[in-house]
């Protein structure tokens, strides 16, 4: 399957500097407790278990995890990675006291950039935005894991279509972000999930809330 530019830009052109004004109510907040059914605090308590004072974040959107987040550490090093311009100053605006590293890259092609490694790599609502199908999508695993220090945890959450339980109203607003190509997830399955996940990764788990699939595994 052949990705196009357009497409990878659909999925994140979106995100503009007033549309991010509004995601933290609209997303984060509405969606996500009565359309999705995955309240952002299981979201939060997913970053709390995992995030390292070395942590890379990856589809940053407005930086509300990494603002709620608890740090192992007060001066963690911390790494913001994105496509999208407005998206990552918006992050590192919300989270200056942190200092962090700004990275501006597609994750669907090699990671370009000498970066010194993470302990852990964060990608909240990525997979569902990337064109492509869930298989396809794993280049983002490959393409980070030399990001990661061995023994590094990788995690995150996405949207899926088929094996989680949706509403009418969950099926009905992803059907209109997949015409748009905001989403790209109408075939985005549980199982293929987890299969694409134990391709790249160890010790993997994924806990489904709602719509949404959240995982971890390590390298």
């Amino acid at each position: 399957m052949t990705i196009t530019e357009k497409q990878v830009e659909a999925g994140q052109a979106v995100y503009s500097k007033s549309t991010l004004a509004i995601y933290d109510w609209l997303v984060l907040r509405f969606s996500n407790r009565l359309i999705w059914t995955c309240p952002s605090k299981r979201i939060l308590a997913l970053y709390d278990r995992h995030v390292t004072g070395n942590h890379l974040d990856v589809g940053v959107g407005t930086g509300y995890f990494l603002d709620r987040c608890r740090f192992p550490s007060d001066r963690p090093r911390l790494g913001l990675m994105d496509l999208n311009l407005s998206c990552l100053d918006a992050a590192a605006t919300r989270v200056a006291r942190y200092r962090p590293e700004i990275y501006r890259a597609n994750v669907l092609d090699p990671i370009g950039l000498e970066i010194p490694r993470f302990d852990s790599i964060s990608m909240t609502y990525l997979l569902h935005c990337l064109p492509g199908t869930i298989k396809t999508k794993g280049a983002v695993f490959q393409h980070l894991k030399p990001l990661l220090n061995q023994g590094g945890v990788m995690f995150g959450a996405t949207l899926l279509s088929e094996g989680v339980d949706r509403g009418w109203a969950a099926k009905k607003l992803m059907a209109f972000y997949n015409s748009k190509g905001i989403f790209t997830n109408d075939q985005d399955d549980l199982q293929g999930l987890r299969s694409m996940l134990s391709e790249h990764l160890t010790e993997v788990t994924v806990e489904v809330v709602g719509c949404a699939a959240l995982f971890s595994g390590r390298v």
